[in-house]
Order: C-alpha cells, then sequence, then structure tokens
C-alpha cells in the first residue's frame, strides 16, 4: 500500500501531461477547418499544421530519448511544457500578424513538446504498473486522460468558430490558445514540485564513463528486436490513422451544409469514444491481453470505415438528438472506439521484453509517431484527388498492417539478447 502511495502523485502528473498531449494536438488539427477559408488552402494543405506537429517528432525523438537517459524524467517534463508554451505562444501570435507561415512554426515548435511530452508519458507509465498487462493498463487509464483533451479541443474551437466558415480567422481561436497556455504555466509549476521517481536515468558511474569515453559499444539495441521495429512500423501507421480519420471529416463535413460548430461537436464525440474506450481499456486491460485488444479493434476499425465509404457515398441521413446528420459521420464517431486502445496496446508489445533499451526505444519510437502528420496529409493529397470519402481507403490499408503486428509481428524472437 505505501508504494502505491508513493506512486499517486507520479501517476497523476503523468495523467496530466497526456491531457495536454491530445488537447494542443488536436487544436491543431481542428485549425485545419479555419486555414481553408481564412487562407485559401488546399485539404492537403489544411493539413500543414499537424504535418509540422507530427514531424517535429522525427526531429526530436531520438534527441529526446537521451535527454531522458541523461537528465531523467522529471527535467524532460519540465522542459517539454516550456517548449510547448512558446509553441502556443507562436500560435497565438500568427492571429494579430494574420500570417499562416507564423501558425506553422508554432505548430512545428508544439510539435517538439508533444513529442519529449511523449516519451516521458508512456514509459514512466509502463514502468509504474509493472510493465506486461498491468502496465499496459495503467497506459489506457492515462489515455483516457489523453482523450478528454482530444475531445475539449475540437468541440471548443467549433464552437469559437460558430455555424458558418464564412469569417472564420485563427482569432477566433484565440480564447483556446490562451487557456493552452495557461494549462502548461500550471504544469510546470506542478512539476517542479512534484517528486518523480528516476527507474531508467543513467547512474553517476555511466555518466563518468560516458564523459571519459569508457563506454564499450553495445553490439545490440532497441532495432536488435524484431518485435519492436515492426512495432514502431505500427506506431507510424496508427497515429496516422488515429490523427487522419477526424481530421480529413472534420474539414470535408464544416464545408458541408453540417457547418463546423455542428461538424466540430461530432468530431469531439469521436475522441470521447476514445476516451470511453480507453476506459474500458483500463477496466479490463490486466485480464485481456495488448495482442488481443490490438487484433480485435483494427479489425473493428476496418468494418466501421468501409461503412462510412458506402454509406457516405449514398448520402443516407439519420435524425439524432433532434438533428439531422450525416449516418456515415457515426461510423467516423464510433472508430474512436477502436483507435482508443491501440495506442498503449502496441506500445505495450513493442517495449515488451526491452529492459534496459527502454529509454533510447522510446525515443525511436517517438521519431515514428510523425505518421500523425505524415498518413493526414498524404490522405488529404489523395483527397484533393479522388475525394474525402473514398481516401478513406488509405487508411484501411493502414489497418491492415496493424492487424499483421498483432497477430504475427508482435512476438519477441530475439530473447537471447541480455537486456539486465
Amino acid at each position: 500500500m505505501a508504494k502505491k502511495n508513493s506512486t499517486l502523485p507520479a501517476i497523476i502528473v503523468m495523467f496530466a501531461l497526456f491531457f495536454m498531449i491530445a488537447f494542443v494536438t488536436n487544436f491543431a488539427g481542428s485549425m485545419g477547418v479555419i486555414v481553408t477559408k481564412q487562407f485559401g488552402a488546399s485539404k492537403a494543405l489544411s493539413q500543414l499544421g499537424t504535418l509540422a506537429n507530427f514531424i517535429a517528432y522525427a526531429c526530436m525523438g531520438i534527441p529526446a530519448g537521451i535527454i531522458l537517459k541523461r537528465k531523467g524524467y522529471k527535467f524532460t517534463a519540465l522542459a517539454a511544457v516550456i517548449v510547448g508554451l512558446v509553441g502556443v505562444a507562436v500560435q497565438w501570435i500568427a492571429g494579430p500578424a494574420e500570417s499562416f507561415l507564423v501558425y506553422v512554426i508554432g505548430a512545428f515548435i508544439a510539435g517538439f513538446s508533444m513529442c519529449m511530452l511523449n516519451i516521458v508519458v508512456n514509459p514512466m507509465l509502463n514502468t509504474l504498473g509493472g510493465g506486461g498487462n498491468k502496465g499496459n493498463r495503467l497506459i489506457q487509464l492515462g489515455g483516457s486522460c489523453n482523450s478528454v483533451g482530444g475531445t475539449i479541443a475540437p468541440i471548443l474551437l467549433g464552437y469559437l468558430v460558430g455555424g458558418s466558415l464564412d469569417n472564420a480567422t485563427v482569432k477566433d481561436a484565440a480564447p483556446a490558445m490562451i487557456i493552452a497556455m495557461a494549462i502548461f504555466a500550471l504544469a510546470a509549476v506542478i512539476i517542479a514540485l512534484t517528486k518523480i521517481p528516476e527507474p531508467h536515468m543513467e547512474t553517476p558511474e555511466e555518466k563518468a564513463a560516458r564523459k571519459a569515453g569508457n563506454v564499450a559499444k553495445d553490439p545490440h539495441g532497441p532495432l536488435s528486436f524484431r518485435h519492436f521495429v515492426l512495432g514502431a512500423i505500427a506506431i507510424f501507421f496508427y497515429v496516422g490513422i488515429e490523427v487522419g480519420i477526424p481530421n480529413t471529416a472534420n474539414v470535408y463535413f464544416s464545408a458541408s451544409w453540417l457547418g463546423p460548430a455542428l461538424t466540430g461537436t461530432m468530431i469531439g464525440a469521436y475522441w470521447f469514444c476514445m476516451m470511453l474506450g480507453r476506459l474500458a481499456g483500463g477496466a479490463i486491460g490486466g485480464k485481456v491481453s495488448a495482442k488481443a485488444m490490438l487484433t480485435a479493434t483494427s479489425a473493428l476499425a476496418i468494418v466501421f470505415l468501409v461503412c462510412f465509404i458506402i454509406i457516405e457515398s449514398a448520402g443516407v441521413k439519420v435524425n439524432l438528438f433532434g438533428k439531422e446528420l450525416p449516418l456515415a459521420l457515426v461510423f467516423i464517431t464510433l472508430c474512436g472506439l477502436c483507435t482508443s486502445v491501440m495506442w498503449g496496446a502496441i506500445f505495450n508489445l513493442a517495449a515488451e521484453g526491452l529492459g534496459k533499451y527502454t529509454a533510447p526505444a522510446s525515443g525511436i519510437f517517438m521519431t515514428l509517431v510523425c505518421g500523425g502528420g505524415i498518413i493526414p496529409f498524404l490522405q488529404a493529397l489523395l483527397a484533393d484527388k479522388i475525394g474525402s470519402v473514398h481516401s478513406y481507403w488509405f487508411l484501411i490499408a493502414c489497418l491492415l498492417y496493424l492487424v499483421f503486428y498483432a497477430v504475427i509481428g508482435s512476438k519477441n524472437v530475439n530473447k537471447d539478447i541480455k537486456v539486465d
């Protein structure tokens, strides 16, 4: 009981950081709705903020892993929230400046923060949970906080823009940016005052040996493990799927008769479904394997997206809560139940059995999170050519890889490598 109580403050801080990751990331995605009107951006260019946000992962993933190893979780988390505060501030300046370029630069800076925060929270929660199914359970519960932030961002932005895109500008999003900056400032204070365990930080002996140049080169590393390499690729596809599903639908439906306010609410419902799914995943995570979770949810997501394509092509509508909505948008929302547990399941499967290679593996893992920007951008390019609805076939192909990873690719075939 004493051990559980001693880790509780660290767990709460990690959950709070999970919230911030989704709020800021989904804010960048929702801004795509505004830039299509104010700057006349194409569907592909509307995803440039998201692309910049996630390309930062490719630049910062490995360096952040090194920072984590040398400076520890607390230093990395504190540095991340300060960088995040700067990134959102730059995006806020883009409003008065009426500059698309400034907005994209701000999204890029914020992406550095999101990468560093992800590198902190995932291995920390996996470690605090004890690894295995219990580690996956804690990641899923933390992910539910992530979904709360993801739910609020598009709803808030849709409310700020209103029922029409006719006069939408970046200035309309200023209140949301101020809220984000306040959250970052508060988080910095809380992290500075909280004691956080440092299970993967280099020891004084390792630090002295590194500075003296006496570190023996390890013939192995995270990339020596097949299940980790395939898992990193799975994360690349997964984050792209998670972001691409709501982002493309948001731009598509906001420009239709539905309008940005109602569309933003439905997209927020997608992230709300992710929260429900993660709460359920946290409840059953100690009993159901990550492999089973990933297999079932990937297959179900494929079914939902196929239904979306067929039903939206037919133009079917449904009356929900007194509002007429496209029935296909309901299937987009339901996809949130599927994507909810994928992150924790993939991370758990890929990190299992890595031991001392966990910290550098996290850096590589986060580098591949850039798929969250690249996949939606490629989908948007495809949408400009063949239409937004049929661009979802691309995401279905990505989901098929996740099924492969869950069934075959996640098996650790390198157990002969010493990891302690």
